[in-house]
């Protein structure tokens, strides 16, 4: 049987687009790079993602549409789990040490990463994206082999780094491990033998130790493409810190309605970096918004891109027929969990707990006291209210869209 490779594209209009589309930086310049993509060479290209938590999330996405275009263009495309680095922490932006997880943790973490990344890159067919784990080589590093990759870096190089300096003006620790990080990564890159590193810009310091590296042990040219970040109108970085990220793993429901929860700063940067429309569509859609044009409405189309990545056109669809019935026209959905209570009576924080609309006490009461909370469409701010399972059931209302159904078992 004969298999079929995939051809390398190097239409000049179809490589600029790449090249530009949310793109931050190219190093050494984009000239010198979109001259080594006309040639027609099939280069190697990667990015890594640290299994830190159970889900990849937006801010991922946009590194991993990168390399989905890339794999358009015929590009071999690696998807790296960093198992090993993601048990040291990446101390990039980090006012303190990260802490340290183990090796079981960021193996749970990353058990469903392949499949949350095959939306935006495919694992199978012509030109399939590599998975690999870069504790493979990282595990077998002797402390000579350490002592010889890190003589080509410099404790000023790493000093250097911003939040680094922000320590030491704090007298915060910093520790040896978090100076190891960026060498550690820089290694991948020698090993995989990468001619292009895509991540988004807050890991630009990291990805050029992978240049520098590149360079020093294989005489070899490493290049570097620099993502732009998701960011409000003032720059203000969407993120799990600010707690305004989408979860890659997200209900298609969740996933609509935490995108239409985003500011309408969001916008322009969004559709640039989190949808598959064309330049010239989101160009048109921010010059609506600049004319008058209700933010709403282009919030629902970005909403709908974003689940329709995710979970397929038809679920897209659903998600945004049930926002519109849920928070639009506030009505309650045909379709509810129903959840069985023994009980006749529960304290209002046990129940959320129970039914599963709070993950913790804390933040269940978090949500009573912040008014987030309704029983038969009643908001609920006391954390003592006992609620009162009625024959017909109580409805239960977190926010505008996560509805339970308790009933007496």
């Amino acid at each position: 049987m004969t298999i079929k490779h995939m051809k390398i594209i190097t239409d000049k209009n179809k490589v600029q687009e790449v090249l530009m589309r949310g793109v931050e930086n190219i190093y050494p310049n984009r000239e010198t790079f979109e001259k080594f993509l006309m040639s027609g060479k099939k280069i190697r290209i990667y990015c890594g993602f640290d299994p830190s938590a159970p889900a990849l999330h937006i801010g991922n996405a946009i590194s991993l549409m990168k390399l989905g275009q890339f794999q358009e263009l015929g590009h071999e495309i690696i998807f790296l789990v960093g198992d090993f680095t993601g048990m040291i922490g990446d101390p990039t932006d980090k006012t303190a040490a990260r802490k340290k997880l183990t090796r079981k943790e960021v193996l749970s973490n990353a058990k469903n990463y392949k499949k949350q990344a095959s939306a935006y890159i495919k694992f199978s067919g012509a030109n399939p994206a590599k998975i690999m784990y870069n504790s493979k080589w990282h595990d077998k590093l002797s402390f000579k082999d350490l002592i010889e990759v890190t003589s080509n870096f410099t404790a000023q190089q790493m000093f250097a780094r911003d939040m680094f300096q922000e320590r030491i003006k704090a007298e915060k620790p910093i520790y040896l491990h978090e100076f190891l990080y960026p060498v550690a990564q820089a290694y991948d890159s020698v090993v995989m033998d990468v001619d292009l590193e895509v991540g988004g810009n807050d890991q630009t310091f990291n990805m050029l130790c992978g240049r520098d590296l590149m360079k020093a042990m294989k005489n070899k040219e490493k290049f570097v493409l620099t993502m732009k970040l998701l960011v409000d109108a003032s720059g203000k970085k969407m993120g799990k810190t600010e707690g305004n990220i989408v979860n890659l793993d997200e209900t298609p429901e969740n996933m609509y309605g935490q995108v239409m929860s985003w500011p309408d700063g969001v916008l322009e940067s969004g559709l640039e970096l989190c949808a598959n429309l064309s330049s010239a569509e989101v160009k048109g859609m921010v010059e609506q918004i600049k004319k008058g044009l209700n933010p709403r409405d282009i919030k629902m189309r970005l909403a709908y891109e974003i689940t329709k990545i995710n979970h397929g056109e038809k679920k897209g669809a659903a998600a945004e027929e049930y926002f519109v019935k849920t928070v639009q026209k506030k009505e309650v959905p045909e379709e509810i969990t129903n959840f069985q209570s023994s009980k006749c009576s529960v304290n209002i924080v046990e129940l959320l707990l129970q039914v599963g609309l709070a993950a913790s006490k804390s933040e269940a009461r978090r949500l009573i006291e912040q008014g987030g909370v309704k029983v038969d469409g009643n908001v609920i701010k006391d954390i003592n209210k006992i609620v009162e399972i009625v024959e017909n059931g109580v409805l239960l209302q977190k926010g505008k869209r996560g509805f339970v159904k308790v009933i007496k078992k």
